[in-house]
């Protein structure tokens, strides 16, 4: 256990600590200023009362859930499934120029890519450049499907992860058993949903926790190509956190949107877990 020590410590002063702080500040007056800031006082479920009279939170709590199902659940998990499928049938020359195009957006910074996401959907932007020799470019995409637009930003950016793990997982499986299930007349549809997909099962549920538990705390995405507007369309739980701690200046009630958030993590979490466990007969 001795050369893990540092690690533990580490882990415990820069992610547990910050988790703690903020399950006690949210029960807390805590502000950026005044008195709040200089000698908060307990105020107990004061904050976590004001959330559930707050109309703002249950639309970001909804939004939120859509943009974690779209793009994580839905969008970076299935089309990397279907990556890595094809990527398994290319050739090696098309298989590593998909790859570095799909890993590309991944290894970028988060701020470098939003804003090449913002320039992508901006009115004046690549997109309606494209369009505008049909006739169908001008929409500002940010304005007026702005949910639309972070998802699929969201996607494009996250892909990579997925597919990257299941080419691992697929890589695991035994072409005995795919080749038998051939001989035996399974279509390929089938030999995927009956043999693939239950021998990478586990990958599947890790796959979905990772990018569930990132896709929940995306924020630099969203705040660089809407900032939450237009009229809170795309204001997440992160947004809104960050709005009324450091924007609007009450910590303590952007702390109790950020705990109510981890404990939506957790409760994911706990369902992917749930998914890991060896089936028992």
């Amino acid at each position: 256990m001795l050369p893990v020590v540092p690690s533990i410590v580490l882990l415990l002063l820069f992610l547990l600590a910050p988790v703690l702080w903020s399950f006690y500040a949210s029960f807390t007056d805590a502000s950026l200023s005044g008195r709040g800031a200089r000698d908060p006082q307990w105020t107990g479920l004061d904050n976590y009362a004001r959330m559930l009279g707050d109309s703002s939170f249950p639309l970001s709590a909804w939004l939120t859930l859509v943009f974690v199902v779209a793009s994580a659940i839905l969008g970076q998990n299935l089309l990397g499934l279907v990556i890595a499928l094809l990527m398994t049938r290319a050739r090696g020359p098309v298989s590593s120029v998909v790859g570095i195009a799909v890993v590309a957006s991944w290894v970028l910074p988060e701020i470098v890519a939003a804003f090449a996401a913002y320039a992508w959907f901006s009115k004046d932007g690549t997109l309606n450049q494209l369009l505008a020799p049909v006739g169908a470019g001008g929409t500002n995409w940010l304005y007026s499907f702005p949910l639309m637009a972070i998802v699929l930003a969201n996607i494009w950016r996250g892909t990579a992860f997925s597919m990257l793990v299941y080419r691992a997982a697929l890589a695991e499986v035994p072409q005995d058993i795919s080749e038998a299930a051939l001989v035996d007349g399974a279509r390929g549809w089938q030999r995927l949903l009956f043999v693939t997909v239950p021998l990478i099962r586990s990958s599947i549920a890790t796959n979905l926790m990772l990018i569930t538990l990132q896709t929940l705390a995306v924020f630099t995405l969203i705040w660089v190509m809407t900032a939450g507007g237009p009229a809170n369309a795309s204001t997440t739980l992160p947004v809104l956190a960050y709005q009324e701690a450091f924007k609007f200046g009450d910590i303590g009630y952007g702390t109790a949107i950020a705990s109510v958030l981890i404990l939506i993590g957790v409760v994911f979490g706990a369902a992917y877990v749930w998914l890991l466990r060896e089936k028992r007969p």
